[in-house]
């Protein structure tokens, strides 16, 4: 057998194939040619358009254009999987990513929340094929959501960017080979 490294990977442990076995890896930095939407809760925007600026970065560093990129904004995280669904039901999408952020506070307000939308989010990628990403923090405090959203912990939106274009590319590969 011989060994296999997924592209894009920093360090970690090397895959070991058979010979002649086809093999379906993304490459995260290889966006080129994607068309990828990005579903923004407003709620929480602080931390929002942080991940949302992280998720750009990670995009354009990886050649996805802007004019193969969509932008929609919902009031907040509950309301993600709406319209993550509609844009992968379309068909017009490689990958979704949707990003948000829950913060607990006193309540089960949080449970709920962060629930559905994980609940709903993966549903979505389920229901249509198309890659919906889940670049949502649930986090308990708001230190902790600005630490994952391009402080000291990285950017959780640009991880579910490098993510998307990852899985965008093991879609077609699956797909091209259910065709071949």
């Amino acid at each position: 057998m011989s060994p296999v490294r997924p592209l894009g990977r920093r360090g970690g442990e090397s895959f070991t194939v058979p010979r002649g076995a086809r093999v379906i890896v993304g490459d995260p930095a290889r966006g080129s040619g994607l068309r990828i939407a990005v579903v923004v809760a407003r709620f929480n925007d602080r931390i929002t358009n942080r991940l949302l600026l992280g998720a750009f970065g990670v995009l354009e560093a990886a050649g996805v254009r802007a004019k193969d990129l969509a932008v929609v904004f919902v009031p907040g995280a509950f309301e993600l999987p709406f319209a993550a669904r509609r844009l992968a039901a379309s068909r017009r999408y490689d990958a979704v990513i949707c990003l948000g952020a829950v913060v607990r506070g006193g309540t089960p307000h949080f449970d709920f929340v962060a629930g559905e939308a994980a609940r709903g989010i993966a549903s979505a990628s389920e229901e249509t094929g198309v890659p919906v990403l889940f670049g949502v923090l649930t986090t308990d405090s708001a230190r902790q959501a600005l630490d994952r959203s391009g402080g000291r912990l990285g950017n959780r939106g640009a991880d579910a960017a490098r993510a998307g274009i990852e899985m965008a590319q093991v879609a077609r590969g699956l797909r091209a080979r259910r065709s071949a």
